[in-house]
């Protein structure tokens, strides 16, 4: 099934693009009444994949708890588990380091903002983007969790991991006595599993949605507009993609070849949604399959969900600079590998504040004295860039789990692909098609 739904995935691509496209220029005649009609639309028709979305939460969180407690367990002892913490903390680190770097880097060899000359904006005028969330205090107060079933609730991933590391460590302490729900977890694994499986039969028609929605909102004068700045961030990604491929390779070796086809259809699902949340599920099951061990990929992955989102490192550093090219404000190289580091920080443990990156932005871009109006400049095209935001994020967690895999000495073989007749259902925890 795997390669059939990623044809289906980008044929919803393709035909999202086209028919938002079309009803974009169908209706779009520069009127404000116009543009409400458009927005109306491009509404209605991304509650299919708003409701993909809601599906995709749904597993999020038992997923989440099931298999990282469950792994820890089969780790056996707190040792280990304090040495795998320990790895990918560190490769968390080193790569968020490149990528704010590399933003850094680029922005000045590319300048995409430089020419623009806009002129200041009052100082009153705000971005629009809400950074209440941001508060430091909160933030570390929110990551341990006063009620596991309310971080459930909404899905907050990083309290989620704090409580099953806990749940997971006194399940080893207790021994024989909790074995019975070590078993009823690894039921909850497959059961969580084999809904992923039904759920991402719907991913195509979200995908479609997801495009032809963007499309006849904004249509492509908005993206013609912004070209080059969008094409800069392209450029980054990729360089991006190349150096984490790179450092794989030195790394696992030329399996990195086979890991890049395992995570192909999480990245693809990524970028289509601009969710790489959507991928969690899809991208556990694909480590599973390349040889990384469940003990292993559940515990590294979420927690780089929170620790480690390489494309949105390199994306905040670019954008921030790219506003004070815009505006003409000078700053000193001092004042970037400040921003830099603050960024670096910053962006820890926020993947629970919506539209984290832009408001890690719209925070640090106050600190250092940038107009937070500039956001706007990049507001109108941020879906179309979280698209390759998202993507980087799944390579990058893929490639954090299979490296600290290999360092632990436990990166096995690839679970061999079982061709099933077309009429017969997929099962099992590997998640094959």
């Amino acid at each position: 099934m795997a390669k059939r739904l990623t044809t289906f995935i980008l044929i919803g691509l393709v035909l999202g693009i086209a028919i938002g496209w079309a009803i974009n220029a169908h209706f779009d005649d520069g009127t404000p009444a116009a543009a409400d009609t458009l927005k109306h639309i491009a509404g209605y028709i991304s509650i299919i994949t708003t409701i993909f979305l809601q599906l995709i939460k749904m597993i999020i969180a038992p997923l989440v708890f099931s298999t990282l407690v469950v792994g820890i367990a089969h780790m056996g002892d707190t040792g280990a588990l304090g040495r795998v913490g320990l790895k990918s903390i560190l490769w968390f680190l080193g790569a968020s380091l490149m990528s704010l770097t590399l933003g850094l880097a680029l922005v000045h060899l590319l300048q995409p903002g430089v020419g623009l000359n806009l002129p200041l904006p009052p100082v009153t005028e705000k971005s629009g983007i809400d950074t209440a969330g941001f508060d430091p205090a909160k933030i570390v107060k929110h990551i341990f969790p006063a009620s596991i079933v309310d971080v459930m609730a909404t899905n907050e991933i990083l309290p989620i991991v704090i409580f099953s590391c806990f749940f997971g460590v006194a399940i080893t302490a207790v021994g024989e006595k909790a074995k019975p729900i070590v078993r009823a977890l690894e039921g909850v694994v497959a059961v969580m599993l084999q809904i992923t499986d039904y759920v991402m039969r719907f991913a195509p028609f979200a995908v479609f949605s997801a495009m032809a929605a963007a499309l006849i909102e904004h249509g492509p004068n908005v993206i013609a507009k912004l070209a080059y700045f969008m094409g800069s961030v392209y450029v980054g990604l990729g360089t991006l993609w190349l150096l984490l491929i790179g450092l794989a390779f030195l790394i696992i070796g030329r399996r990195v070849i086979s890991l890049l086809r395992h995570v192909r259809d999480p990245a693809l699902l990524a970028f289509s949604t601009a969710s790489s949340e959507a991928a969690l599920p899809r991208t556990l099951e694909a480590l599973e399959r390349f040889g990384v061990p469940p003990r292993i990929a559940s515990f590294v992955l979420p927690l780089g969900y929170s620790f480690n989102l390489d494309g949105s490192m390199m994306y905040m550093t670019f954008a921030s600079l790219f506003i004070a090219q815009a505006y003409n404000i000078p700053m000193s190289i001092g004042a970037q590998i400040g921003m830099l580091l603050m960024l670096m920080v910053t962006s820890k443990g926020i993947a629970g504040v919506p539209r984290a990156s832009l408001v890690v932005i719209a925070a640090n871009l106050d600190m250092f004295h940038l107009p937070g109006a500039g956001l706007l400049l990049v507001l109108a095209v941020d879906n179309f860039l979280d698209m390759g935001r998202s993507a980087t994020n799944v390579l990058g967690n893929a490639i954090a789990s299979s490296v600290v895999a290999k360092w632990e000495g436990a990166l096995g073989a690839e679970q061999p692909v079982v061709i099933e007749p077309a009429h017969a259902p997929s099962h099992g925890l590997s998640g094959k098609d």
